[in-house]
């Protein structure tokens, strides 16, 4: 059974989540500027890396509260779970090298 840790209630099932997609999206400063290919890239163009993935959840089942995961996306395990506002936590060094070399292969 896969686990996630929440922020404020600790570990439970993964049946009690509900991943909403990547995380980290700034919106656009001026909306109304922006031009339709743009405002469409905005809405439904994100990121589907394989491997380390920065993404917003929900404890449905729980609390109810969103919070932020860093995720691999290969093997399925949660590196680390954070409150939203709160800092990006720094990758475990295990994992540096591979969101080093994901980071290159999207250029």
């Amino acid at each position: 059974m896969l686990q996630i840790t929440c922020p404020w209630c600790g570990t439970r099932e993964g049946v009690e989540f509900h991943c909403h997609g990547e995380a980290h999206i700034a919106r656009p400063e001026k909306p109304a500027e922006l031009s339709d290919a743009e405002w469409g890239d905005y809405v439904f163009f994100r990121k589907n890396p394989k491997g380390i993935h920065y993404e917003r959840w929900t404890h449905d089942a729980g609390c109810r509260r969103w919070f932020n995961a860093i995720r691999h996306t290969v093997t399925d395990e949660f590196i680390a779970t954070y409150k939203p506002g709160d800092p990006i936590p720094d990758l475990p060094e295990a994992y540096r090298d591979a969101a080093a070399s994901q980071s290159k292969e999207a250029k």
